[in-house]
């Protein structure tokens, strides 16, 4: 794994076969200008020498899978710096969809218990875990806005200020306020969208229905969108996009 990385750090930042492989599987991040692009493969190096990547399931990390990941992780942070992911070091790659056995204790002291099908899934303070089969896939599926390294990695970002609640760290009061009341109307929007789609026969949503189940995930299915296909996302979200603009684009 990452032979490369092992023999320099004095020469080349990545590769370029390496990287040319890697922009011509993700248009989304071959798309980029050249300005972020490069900007891009240099944080791309950074990230890589700065995180651990195990392999789960049997999978053995290559060049092409880490890369893969990085390229897509440090999108979010293209503009804002690799500094929203220093509160851990490891991503840990399934080689597709994993089982997890959840359980939970209601209010009235009953054990339910229940098998959680995950791509992938963040935890505050500690790794990230994402599946090679929707990573791999990730350059075909951005026509639906879908993309599991960067909800995985926006969850990191919210996670930040230690809510989930879909509102990163920002710099007073008035300004989460506002984040709040804009994403807020927009997840409300997009739940009676699923609802009426899964109970009445509607249509159904382009985003991933996923992002009904409550507002952080709203915010990492929204933002999946938004990075991926940015055009299709401000068909429907115009507002959000106006939003994380203001976030995502500080500094560019």
């Amino acid at each position: 794994m990452l032979g490369w990385l092992r023999r320099r750090l004095g020469g080349p930042a990545l590769p370029d076969a390496l990287w040319q492989g890697t922009l011509a599987r993700y248009p989304f991040l071959a798309q980029r200008s050249a300005e972020e692009r490069e900007r891009l493969r240099a944080l791309s190096a950074r990230f890589l020498a700065d995180k651990e990547f195990h392999g789960a399931g049997g999978l053995v990390i290559t060049d092409e899978i880490a890369l893969a990941i990085a390229a897509q992780a440090v999108l979010p942070v293209l503009h804002l710096g690799l500094s929203w992911y220093d509160d851990f070091v490891t991503v840990v790659v399934h080689p597709d969809e994993v089982v997890a056995r959840r359980t939970h204790v209601d209010d009235d002291g009953v054990v339910h218990d229940w098998d959680e099908v995950l791509a992938g899934e963040t935890m505050e303070g500690g790794p990230v875990m994402v599946n090679w089969r929707d990573v791999a896939t990730a350059g075909s599926a951005a026509e639906a806005g879908f993309n599991v390294v960067i909800h995985e990695f926006v969850h990191k970002i919210d996670l930040r200020d230690g809510a989930p609640d879909g509102c990163p760290p920002l710099p007073s009061r008035q300004a989460r306020t506002q984040w709040l009341a804009v994403l807020q109307a927009q997840y409300e929007r997009f739940r009676e969208q699923v609802v009426i789609a899964e109970r009445f026969g509607g249509e159904e949503p382009w985003l991933d229905s996923y992002g009904a189940e409550a507002i952080d995930e709203f915010f990492a299915v929204a933002c999946e969108g938004y990075f991926v296909n940015r055009e299709r996302f401000t068909q429907d979200f115009p507002e959000l996009t106006a939003l994380f603009d203001g976030f995502f684009l500080q500094g560019a």
